[in-house]
């Protein structure tokens, strides 16, 4: 590395024409830029500059390494401007996972960012398995709810409201529960992850709170599922409001016990490191905050509450 720090030394002083000019240039004293020529002429056993008290002369050898020597600065000096277009512009690839309920929202979110940036490109990994973000080459992960302990830096963008959710048939067939009690008496139908388990807590009226443990009939990683076997009319499921929007509104699913609700899911966006990010990154997370804080009516996303 010392040699190449040298070889950029000597592009310099060729560049500038003198000892004194380069030293300025590279911020350092005309005796620290001869000492490395010299270093350099005596490692590779030539003489590179021929100097005068006016002038430096480039040696027929001098001449042929300086290509080189220039070719190397110049290649450092793009690679340079490069990562300085990726910290400061949104250009290249911007790979983002996401859960597949969530997915839908990506195109929306992410439309005018692409739209805005024509230099930059973008890849969707959708699963609602933990990818390995590392092995994936993934920019930018959504996760919801209690995260994995990890080096990955997560930053709250918004909160998803929950609610138990059935269909009208369902409910003609088995009764419209009026208590949490009543909840017991139905079937159920689950999403499972890591930080699942068999209870289900609801907040109601006066800051009561129910803590449930209820039976479930069909469980699944993804709320889609969930959501269309709940249509179907075989069982309650606790649903993320922002996904079943469409059913609620067409009347497909009814909320049931409005005055008790689950606690709202976190939503984050988790990406490598805070302090190094991108701009692709910076502005996909800009991007998704702006979504999700003007998504519907205003009243289906909460904004991010400060950690």
């Amino acid at each position: 590395m010392e040699q190449l720090k040298r070889m950029a030394v000597f592009a310099t002083v060729v560049e500038h024409g003198s000892m004194n000019a380069a030293a300025r240039s590279l911020g350092t004293t005309p005796s620290a830029v001869s000492q490395q020529v010299r270093v350099l002429e005596r490692d590779m056993g030539v003489t590179l500059l021929h100097r005068s008290t006016r002038k430096l002369r480039l040696t027929e050898a001098g001449e042929r390494f300086h290509e080189g020597c220039a070719a190397m600065v110049a290649a450092a000096r793009r690679a340079e401007q490069h990562l300085a277009q990726l910290r400061d512009a949104p250009v290249g690839e911007l790979r983002v996972a996401s859960p597949v309920g969530f997915a839908r929202h990506l195109g929306p979110a992410l439309a005018p960012m692409l739209s805005a940036n024509p230099g930059l490109t973008v890849h969707l990994e959708v699963d609602d398995a933990l990818i390995d973000l590392v092995e994936a080459r993934i920019d930018l992960a959504i996760r919801f709810g209690r995260l994995p302990d990890s080096t990955w830096v997560a930053q709250r963008v918004a909160a998803m409201d929950l609610a138990v959710c059935a269909s009208p048939a369902y409910l003609a067939r088995h009764g419209v529960p009026t208590t949490p009690q009543e909840l017991l008496q139905h079937e159920w139908l689950r999403l499972v992850h890591r930080s699942s388990g068999p209870h289900l807590e609801l907040s109601g009226p006066g800051g009561a709170v129910e803590r449930l443990r209820v039976q479930s009939r069909a469980t699944s990683n993804n709320q889609l599922s969930l959501q269309q076997l709940c249509e179907a009319g075989l069982g309650l499921a606790v649903l993320g409001v922002q996904d079943v929007e469409a059913s609620l509104r067409s009347g497909a699913l009814v909320v049931v016990l409005p005055s008790w609700r689950p606690a709202s899911l976190p939503v984050y966006a988790v990406t490598p490191r805070r302090d190094t990010q991108p701009a692709k990154v910076r502005h996909a997370i800009a991007a998704l905050q702006n979504y999700l804080s003007g998504y519907g009516a205003g009243s289906l996303w909460l904004a991010p509450r400060s950690a």
